[in-house]
């Protein structure tokens, strides 16, 4: 893997692979953000998204309102492994929209990427989650995402520009092929340099498990 040029080349890097919409990256974020300031390791962020439209969700799950409703259940076994009750699975379930695919947050995190590096990413990346699972809003609005990306301190219409742009599907599209180069199958997935695969663990766990990468 080349490493972003927004990323330094001191500290080891390890990629985390994740969608907007996915209730484990939530669980697992907050810690490895944690762990990575703890041990001087950078987290790169890349996208992979699950489903990327609606008649993807419908092949997957049979119809829209039984996505919701699968999905739902996946929140409530997230939230019991949250470390705070952030996951406000009923709040959803009361929303009338449908269920969105991570296909637009996807774009978003690419375009925070694209005007302010892998930090401006990963800040995107958790305020999407947050509107998501916490606030239950509906992040497949293009308007919503880019309320988001004003709050962040983004212009609305460069935003928008760069959304809507090639390089930022590309960009999404480069980070789903290495994905399936690496054989990975579900997320969240944090990849380290020497081969390690991780998925959502307890913060001790995580802690010990990346240790070893800033070990003398």
């Amino acid at each position: 893997m080349i490493a972003s040029p927004s990323l330094t080349t001191t500290a080891p890097v390890v990629d985390f692979f994740h969608d907007v919409v996915c209730g484990w990256c939530f669980v697992l974020a907050p810690r490895l953000q944690q762990v990575s300031v703890e041990l001087g390791i950078q987290v790169r962020h890349r996208s992979f998204v699950l489903q990327d439209s609606r008649e993807q969700m419908i092949e997957v799950f049979g119809s829209m309102p039984r996505a919701k409703a699968i999905i739902l259940r996946h929140w409530a076994d997230c939230a019991a492994h949250d470390d705070s009750a952030r996951i406000d699975i009923e709040g959803m379930r009361a929303q009338d929209f449908e269920y969105p695919s991570g296909w637009l947050g996807a774009l978003a995190c690419q375009a925070a990427g694209m005007l302010g590096g892998n930090a401006a990413h990963g800040a995107m990346f958790d305020a999407v989650q947050w509107a998501h699972l916490h606030q239950h809003r509906n992040i497949g609005d293009v308007e919503v995402l880019l309320d988001i990306a004003e709050q962040l301190g983004h212009r609305r219409g460069v935003f928008a520009d760069r959304m809507r742009s090639d390089e930022v599907r590309q960009r999404v599209q480069a980070d789903r092929a290495e994905a399936a180069a690496l054989g990975i199958l579900s997320i969240p997935t944090v990849i380290t340099g020497n081969g390690l695969r991780l998925q959502t663990l307890p913060l001790p766990q995580l802690r010990q498990a990346l240790a070893p990468l800033v070990a003398a």
